[in-house]
């Protein structure tokens, strides 16, 4: 018999500062998630329209699009979930206005959002 094994959760990591994509990365893939990682707003979109993600892990503050400029642009074709963070907690509110289901300042503890992105994976299956 031969059955498929389920598809692992993908997670797109979205950090101008390659450092804390690979951190990132490295501790969602032990936990068994699937992760892409980006270094700006533009290789985001396109990845979030042809790979699929499940969730999107989103800096806000980044040089090309800002995190915000990603948010508006990311909602006119998709629900996907978004855990953003900024090192300026003041960039919270308006991230969660412009449709990110979660918000994290910097620096944050890195197991809690590993946490944060099992949990919402967890909601949405």
């Amino acid at each position: 018999m031969n059955q498929e094994l389920p598809r692992k959760k993908r997670v797109l990591i979205v950090d101008d500062e390659p450092r804390i994509g690979k951190i990132l990365g490295l501790k969602l893939r032990l936990v068994g998630f699937e992760c892409i990682s980006v270094t700006t707003g533009s290789e985001a979109l396109a990845v979030a329209q042809k790979q699929s993600p499940d969730l999107m892990l989103l800096d806000i503050v980044m040089p090309d699009l800002d995190g915000f400029q990603v948010l508006e642009k990311l909602r006119a074709f998709s629900r996907l979930p978004v855990i953003a963070f900024s090192a300026r907690s003041e960039n919270g509110p308006r991230a969660l206005e412009l449709g990110a289901d979660a918000f994290l300042a910097k620096p944050f503890d890195v197991d809690d959002l590993v946490r944060r992105t099992q949990r919402m994976l967890d909601d949405q299956w």
